[in-house]
């Protein structure tokens, strides 16, 4: 297993307040949310980034995106919600393991900086 804090979560390894799983997606809430609602969903296969989907791996994102829908849903977010990717450096990426922030729960900002 590579060295990666989010395939440690998925095998088991690292504890977590899990929100949503099949086969290709596991989603966790984020232990340092930026809103009332604050999980992130990632692909279980390691993809370092949204630099790294192919078509050959691009099933699991899409997955994700098809429950998205249904995890707001069941987390209550009626009236809206915020789904980012961070990528790279620039980007904030702080875990080298794809995942998408879903927020809500509140009227978020415009601003994103």
């Amino acid at each position: 297993m590579c060295d990666c804090l989010f395939c440690k979560i998925i095998a088991g390894d690292i504890p977590s307040s899990k929100v949503y799983e099949d086969d290709l997606v596991y989603a966790f809430r984020d232990i340092q949310p930026m809103a009332p609602v604050h999980v992130l969903i990632v692909p279980k296969t390691h993809l370092p980034s949204a630099d790294g989907v192919t078509a050959a791996n691009s099933a699991s994102v899409a997955r994700i995106f098809e429950v998205i829908p249904q995890i707001a849903k069941a987390e209550g977010l009626t009236n809206g919600y915020r789904v980012i990717t961070n990528c790279g450096e620039d980007g904030c990426q702080s875990v080298k393991h794809l995942h998408f922030h879903l927020l809500g729960g509140k009227k978020l900002s415009e601003k994103l900086d």
